[in-house]
């Protein structure tokens, strides 16, 4: 075996103890990283791989990325699935020679990034959140607990096997902490919605050790005072805590008391749902076309992530959302004041994501400078609202804007205009905050003159005008003066200052304790100049962090303004309409629409978008409208766009509509288009019925359910079958309210003895054998599906549209006439025997314009000859 270095055996131990990160070995300017990790690394990064030394004989790979740098790699990896441990020297070389010329110079990990934990802005999405989840199964009772390090949210919330999914679908947590042994039990529902699991020792999850934890974190005796959390609960916040704790490497961030939330204040929301609404992604997964995309007007980072979480989970609680409302139409009313306040909300930079890296001692200058800028306009904002008739949350948000007098002018005094991102670029503390900085920083830029300086003095205190101060790489510093004064430069008193160093032949040279010490701080000013900052920057720091409740606080404060005058502007922009919302069982709109195929008809097309009316509201049982209609004639707009109205109203937005009364929705369900899962072996008629499944187990008489084609993916009678004995159950058993769409027209017949269903449909009309699409939704039943002439529509070659014309009109004559009748004609058509395309008409050779085209020349046309041409021709037609 190959002697180890020193190095290399400080390099396995630490890697032995993060075998499941890439471990980032700092060696000066560079992360290194070797055998396995540099292969995986290489690859990943796209980066080269090369080698270092030899370990059991074999070549030992390499390969290294600049430390300036590391965040853009840590995020490829991160995307890819790593986890990556960053190893940091923890003393100067110099330092670890003074333990011996052979020492290696001490490493520790000082951070694991891992999807849940990043907190730079470069590694974030800034108008999203970035949620570490720890779900918790302690003796069949469920808990899950969240968490954003970056801004410091923390929320725990108690919850059934069922709501699980929904949960995490709502939360779309980037990573998900479970016990070591109990992932089997979550990994197919977590994996459906791409959430990475980790799993951690179950003694991270025992819940008297994390009663204790949680006390130690928020320095209380008592969580009683937060709440009243279950076994379950504790477990889960535990473990994300221990977590955090491992990751971090003991330095936590600024994590919030937690606050324990409800399943029954939110409406339940299911993946599905989430997918087929497009709520915040669209069907490609990105952001473009989503609701979230359109209604988006926010113009900071935290009013955006509010939007988010706000869209994300409808509240059911009353009061909440008439409270939210109430805010809306406040700033809706006071226009102007909304304008100014957005002025202002546009200029504060993210208050929340700054203040968490400072705590966790990844912060820089720009991030002081963050909370100096967005205090002052919190100060500016409080200002402007003062005086003011508030409605109850924007009067509790401007409350918690004032009282930041005496920091924000600390750090204006403190810090310069436009720091600079990083401390080791120095430069960011302003001149003449501190005197002993502003010295340092003369003497590094100002040397010579310091020394011209003083040497005028040594003139004047000498008398020899000829004395000179000056410099060499070997006495330094000196004070040379000819050798005719060297007498007087000698004598008492002078001598007690000019101390001699050295004669020439023709100079004398002298130095002055004075002179010495002001080379010393010359040749440091530089290093010093930087240290003095830094110590600064953590005074700054400091200050900043005795106050970070109140500046948390602050931050959600213009979060809840900038939403509320958001909504107001979009409200105002579309014409939306406050809706009544309360814990009836109405829905009735007049007028709805459906935001996004609206703003998308009038940037395309410049077309309007056609209203239409819904009313399901019941008292005792159902209210089901079953709608019926051709494809494309906007029956899946119609279903998604009321069900987006009861979510925006419950939000606490105003909606997309003349009027809206709007009975609170506890669950909102949608079975809107289908695909299949080849990864899970199931087809797409299988997805639907999972799907569908789900609603039929769960929905509950307050849930808005919206149903599209069901049964369509198998045979006609089976599909029929299945959507038929759907709609029953809807109506007698979940009893709720429901847009149900198919073109099964026997359905239409249970308006005739379900009583909770009204028949609806979508208006066409039909012109010279061509379909046009009305978009209007009207009481009544479709009378046919029209699928021939929106195949038409589409493109099908005329071969096949007149084809299908006959087979269609040979088995409707079948079907009136009867199963045999049916059969027997079906027999007759020749099915295989599709006529040829029509060949194109060519005029009759006898008729005048085949004599005028027989004898013309195009070629030989001049534009005048053409245009008469052209008169000829169209007479000789008329005629």
């Amino acid at each position: 075996m190959s002697n180890v270095t020193p190095m290399m055996a400080q390099y396995l131990e630490i890697k032995s103890a993060h075998a499941d990160a890439l471990l980032f070995y700092r060696m000066g300017d560079f992360y290194e990283m070797f055998f396995d990790d540099a292969v995986a690394a290489a690859e990943a990064l796209d980066i080269a791989l090369t080698k270092r030394g030899k370990h059991d004989g074999k070549d030992v790979p390499m390969c290294g990325v600049p430390v300036h740098s590391a965040e853009g790699y840590f995020l490829t990896l991160i995307r890819k699935g790593f986890r990556v441990a960053v190893c940091e020297q923890m003393e100067s070389p110099a330092e670890a020679r003074k333990r011996g010329a052979k020492s290696v110079v001490r490493r520790e990990v000082v951070r694991l990034v891992t999807p849940g934990t990043l907190t730079e802005d470069s590694l974030l999405e800034a108008r999203r959140h970035n949620f570490l989840a720890a779900c918790a199964i302690l003796r069949g009772d469920h808990a899950l607990a969240w968490a954003d390090i970056s801004t410091g949210a923390f929320h725990v919330m108690p919850l059934s096997p069922a709501r699980l999914g929904p949960e995490l679908a709502r939360l779309a947590p980037s990573e998900l902490i479970v016990c070591d042994g109990t992932e089997r039990d979550i990994a197919a529902t977590a994996e459906d919605l791409g959430i990475p699991l980790t799993p951690l020792a179950p003694a991270s999850f025992d819940s008297s050790s994390a009663r204790h934890r949680l006390c130690a974190l928020f320095s209380v005796g008592t969580l009683e005072g937060f709440g009243h959390f279950g076994r379950a609960e504790l477990s889960a916040m535990g473990a994300l805590v221990d977590y955090l704790d491992i990751t971090q490497r003991g330095k936590l961030p600024l994590l919030r008391p937690p606050r324990r939330e409800s399943a029954e204040r939110v409406m339940q929301i299911d993946a599905a749902t989430r997918r087929n609404l497009e709520l915040t992604h669209a069907l490609d997964g990105g952001r473009r076309g989503s609701l979230l995309a359109v209604i988006d007007r926010t113009v900071t980072p935290g009013g955006a992530r509010l939007l988010e979480r706000r869209l994300a989970s409808p509240s059911r609680d009353l009061d909440e959302i008439h409270a939210r409302l109430a805010a809306v139409d406040f700033a809706h009313a006071e226009t102007a004041l909304a304008a100014d306040l957005r002025d202002h909300l546009r200029k504060c930079p993210d208050l929340d994501r700054a203040l968490s890296r400072l705590a966790l001692d990844r912060g820089g200058p720009r991030d002081l400078a963050a909370v100096r800028g967005g205090l002052e306009q919190a100060r500016q904002i409080a200002a402007l609202l003062a005086g003011q008739a508030l409605p109850p949350l924007i009067a509790k948000a401007a409350e918690a804007l004032a009282g930041f007098d005496t920091l924000p002018a600390l750090l204006d005094a403190a810090l310069i205009a436009e720091p600079p991102l990083t401390l080791r670029d120095g430069g960011y503390i302003a001149a003449g905050f501190d005197p002993e900085l502003d010295e340092a920083r003369k003497l590094r830029d100002e040397g010579r003159s310091v020394i011209a300086s003083l040497q005028k003095r040594y003139n004047e205190a000498t008398g020899v005008s000829s004395l000179k101060i000056r410099h060499n790489n070997v006495l330094g510093y000196f004070v040379e003066t000819p050798a005719t004064h060297a007498s007087r430069m000698q004598a008492p008193p002078l001598s007690e200052t000019f101390i001699h160093r050295q004669t020439t032949a023709n100079q004398i040279r002298f130095t002055t304790v004075e002179l010495s010490d002001l080379e010393n701080r010359i040749l440091n000013a530089g290093n010093r100049a930087l240290e003095i900052e830094r110590q600064q920057f953590g005074h700054l720091c400091a200050r900043v962090l005795e106050q970070a409740a109140a500046i948390g606080e602050a931050a959600r404060a213009l979060a809840e303004i900038d939403l509320a005058t958001a909504l107001a502007d979009l409200s105002h922009a579309e014409d939306w309409c406050r809706p009544e919302v309360d814990t009836s069982r109405a829905f009735a709109v007049e007028g709805g629409r459906h935001p996004v195929v609206e703003q998308g008809l009038r940037r395309q097309e410049g077309a309007p978008f056609i209203a239409n009316d819904c009313d399901l509201s019941a008292r005792d049982g159902a209210a089901i409208w079953l709608l019926t209609g051709p494809n494309m004639a906007g029956k899946s707009t119609f279903l998604r766009q009321n069900a987006l109205i009861a979510l925006l109203a419950q939000m606490g937005s105003h909606v997309p509509a003349r009027s809206a009364h709007i009975g609170v929705v506890s669950q909102l369900f949608s079975r809107v288009g289908a695909s299949d899962d080849l990864a899970r072996g199931r087809s797409t008629f299988m997805v639907e019925m999972v799907e569908t499944a789900a609603i039929l187990n769960q929905a509950d008489e307050h849930a808005l359910v919206i149903l599209d084609e069901i049964g369509r993916g198998t045979a006609t009678y089976d599909g029929l079958s299945i959507a038929w004995a759907t709609l029953e159950h809807l109506h007698d058993t979940n009893r709720c309210r429901a847009l149900f769409a198919t073109h099964y027209h026997e359905l239409t017949a249970l308006s005739g003895t379900l009583p909770g269903v009204e028949n609806a449909t979508i208006a066409v009309k039909e012109w010279q054998g061509a379909v046009i699409f009305l978009h209007e939704v009207r009481k009544g039943a479709a009378d046919r599906s029209y699928g021939v002439q929106v195949a038409q529509l589409a493109g099908l070659p005329e071969s096949v549209v007149e084809r299908a014309r006959v087979v269609l009109d040979a088995l409707e004559r079948g079907e009136h006439e009867g199963g045999a009748a049916r059969a027997a004609i079906i027999d007759d058509l020749p099915l295989f025997s599709a006529a040829p395309p029509p060949a194109a008409p060519v005029p009759s050779a006898s008729s005048p314009l085949a004599g005028m085209l027989d004898a013309v020349r195009p070629d030989e046309l001049s534009p005048r000859e053409a245009l008469d041409l052209i008169y000829r021709m169209k007479e000789a037609t008329d005629g």
